[in-house]
């Protein structure tokens, strides 16, 4: 659901040319001149047409159709007569020679393209040709187009006589979207490439742009910004970047939006590999819930020619390396684990929508069965991971933690982004807190970075980035590192949303050095695992009542309880006694029981308790109230729980022995109800009190009044 966003202002957009050995770069300007150039299509084509809701569901889609349309131009006519040629000998298996032809995976068997399309000016033949067009895509593009639904947006685009103008404007020879770069006729490039991280920034900033349009801000919670994304790559790779050999290395990405994390992750990790003279091969897998970011995902990996599309465009490889729907209810990956793990997934959202997909109310989430969200300890008691029903970001966690290796010496990294609820959320005993449990006493949690707020677009939050591994240094086994890098930002001179501050390239290096370093500094504290872990245990005091006759009760106990006798019992057996008299339950007790022996009535317990509810009161001065066994009865309005860290000296004998006894000295703990905790506080560690005021100023500021405001009051006075 996730993806990347676009970048500050001051900054210029890489261009990685394909067919030749350089690298160009679309600056800050020609990147304003292409968006602005899409951004006032919609407001030159849709404008009067359609409501502005509709314009990101026409525009999005027509940019990456164009995309590809643009790569398929040069082989066109060589692609038409080898289809001619397989059709005529009746060969049925055409995707690999025609993927061959084109260079990508992907084909266009139509004898029209966008450019030849917009020569049409009747309407109705237009639209015929445009769909013939669309179906002559091979089925992975047709996939895109479905989610995209722009098959009916053709003919909301035709109907209101739009069609032609857009295909005209998306054509123009003034943009290029191509990820290859426009030359002139001396071979000067004239427009540059549009690179796959530039696309899917584009995408993003239309994308968010749109929505504030039409006051829509779901925007900024599904977009992490790219300057953001490249920190993620840097805290995944560079620790580790002494162990990556000449292998296949793979990176998933459960919430991947346009893929933007998969793709800059996949890049860093070569660009390491290269500078240590080691050859690997990334492969990157990943699930996308939102149609239209799932489309340009998928889009732009074709786009890109890696050679894993490939694979799985020839059928070699047959599993989805993007796969659609929720990555909570339909795992598109089952059993498989990554050497990488990077996410940001949602914050604060809902998973209801997919218990509904299991067929389940949302009173039912005990029976959401996944062996991601669920484990079996030593005892074979299940342990659950899942959360409350209002926030699944702990989920995503959790299924990362289900792919991770144990057969490799690099095992797996998890780094994952998370808001603040995810450091203490739920009560022992909850999946959140088991979930931290389970990280924690496996030691696999080697840190959190807490990060500044106002770094998204459209919240001020601030966020938690997890680094989770099951290949922990030496040095930091059994230990976490908390790395406090809120004031670690620089200013944005323009903000973007809520956006204000970006993680530049020397606030990521100095991020990755506290964490390497592994000191501790103002900035970056090492804590034991044991530090975070706490036990909730229930506080009892004893239960002391008297006897106390009330002719209302002893009504009310006639008129409610069902069994008329053992009441007529209970009644005949009190008035044997002084009403005023201050009897001590306990032998009032025991001359019940005798009673009862006498009346050969069943059940025993039925009558002490009518007596308890109806004839009694809670007094602090009287004799605590003893159970058969002459164990003493807690009173349940005095209970109360107590949170004690696993670091308190003596554990919880010694926080009963200091904290309760020397101020109720009658209470106990009830070790049954003893439940294992885990949560981690930032500011506790890392709270900065603010210094308050010199009384020197405060009274300077006190006489700057009293000079303003003399011969105020006799002013008033005066005129009275």
């Amino acid at each position: 659901m996730f993806g990347c966003r676009c970048k500050n202002a001051n900054h210029t957009y890489k261009t990685r040319i394909t067919n030749k050995e350089e690298t160009l770069y679309m600056e800050q300007s020609q990147y304003n001149q292409l968006f602005s150039f899409i951004w006032n299509i919609a407001t030159d084509v849709l404008v009067y047409a359609f409501d502005k809701g509709e314009y990101k569901k026409i525009i999005m889609p027509m940019m990456v159709l164009r995309r590809i349309d643009v790569l398929l131009e040069p082989t066109k006519q060589t692609l038409l007569a080898q289809k001619k040629m397989l059709d005529d000998n009746s060969i049925s298996n055409q995707d690999p020679i025609l993927f061959n032809i084109t260079g990508y995976p992907f084909y266009n068997t139509s004898l029209f393209t966008m450019k030849t399309l917009k020569s049409e000016t009747d309407p109705l033949r237009l639209k015929m040709n445009f769909t013939d067009y669309l179906n002559g895509f091979s089925k992975d593009v047709q996939d895109i187009l479905d989610k995209f639904h722009l098959r009916q947006m053709v003919d909301n685009l035709t109907e209101a006589e739009r069609l032609g103008s857009i295909i005209e404007k998306f054509t123009d020879d003034k943009i290029n979207l191509s990820n290859k770069p426009v030359l002139d006729d001396n071979g000067n490039v004239r427009l540059p490439a549009l690179d796959n991280h530039t696309m899917g920034t584009m995408f993003e900033e239309l994308l968010r742009r749109f929505n504030e349009e039409n006051n829509v801000t779901e925007a900024g919670e599904h977009f992490t910004p790219r300057d953001y994304v490249k920190l993620l790559a840097d805290l995944a790779v560079i620790p580790i970047a002494d162990k990556i050999k000449d292998n296949t290395y793979t990176v998933y990405d459960g919430a991947c939006g346009t893929g933007g994390i998969l793709t800059i992750a996949q890049d860093r990790i070569r660009e390491i590999a290269n500078e240590r003279g080691k050859n690997v091969q990334v492969l990157i897998y990943g699930q996308e819930l939102q149609p239209e970011t799932f489309a340009t995902c998928k889009a732009d990996l074709m786009i890109s020619g890696d050679i894993q599309a490939f694979q799985y465009a020839h059928g070699t490889e047959m599993r989805e390396y993007i796969a659609f729907d929720s990555t909570i209810s339909r795992d598109g990956h089952p059993g498989e684990t990554y050497d990488f793990c990077i996410s940001n997934p949602p914050f604060g959202t809902p998973w209801k929508e997919d218990l509904k997909k299991r067929g389940l109310a949302e009173t039912e989430k005990k029976k959401f069965t996944d062996s991601r969200f669920t484990l079996m300890d030593s005892n074979g008691e299940e342990i659950s991971f899942i959360p409350d029903i209002g926030d699944c970001q702990m989920m995503f966690l959790a299924n990362n933690i289900s792919r991770m290796k144990d057969s490799t010496e690099l095992g797996t990294r998890i780094v994952e982004v998370h808001n603040g609820s995810s450091l203490f959320t739920g009560d022992a005993g909850s999946g959140a807190s088991n979930l931290r449990q389970y990280i924690i006493e496996n030691d696999l949690l080697e840190a959190i970075i807490a990060m500044p707020e106002k770094d998204f677009y459209n919240t001020g939050i601030g966020t938690f980035i997890w680094v989770v591994t099951n290949r922990k240094e030496e040095r930091r086994r059994g230990l976490v590192q908390l790395i406090d890098a809120t004031e670690i930002k620089s200013p944005l001179r323009k903000n973007l949303g809520e956006k204000n501050c970006e993680t530049t390239e020397s606030d990521r290096a100095q991020i990755i050095k506290l964490l390497t370093d592994f000191a501790e500094t103002p900035q970056s504290k090492i804590f034991p695992n044991n530090e975070f872990g706490y036990w909730s245990v229930k506080v009892c005091r004893p239960l002391r009542l008297r006897f106390d006759y009330n002719e209302a009760r002893e009504a009310e106990m006639c008129q409610k309880e069902k069994d008329a006798a053992i009441c007529c019992e209970v009644m005949t057996f009190v008035k044997q006694y002084d009403h005023s008299a201050d009897y001590d339950f306990n032998a009032l007790q025991e001359l019940l029981k005798s009673a009862v022996k006498g009346m050969k009535s069943k059940p025993k317990k039925k009558h002490i308790d009518l007596l308890q509810k109806y004839y009694t009161v809670v007094c602090p001065e009287a004799k605590i109230v003893l159970d058969s066994d002459g164990c003493q009865i807690p009173d349940k309005a005095l209970e109360d729980y107590e949170v004690i860290p696993f670091r308190y000296e003596n554990g919880i004998e010694g926080f009963l022995e200091n904290e309760i006894l020397p101020y109720t000295a009658d209470a106990w703990i009830d070790m049954k109800s003893m439940q294992v905790g885990y949560e981690l506080s930032f500011t506790k560690y890392f709270y900065k009190p603010k210094a308050l005021r010199s009384i020197e100023d405060i009274t300077k500021d006190i006489r700057a009044i009293e000079e303003r405001t003399d011969g105020m009051l006799d002013d008033i006075l005066g005129k009275v």
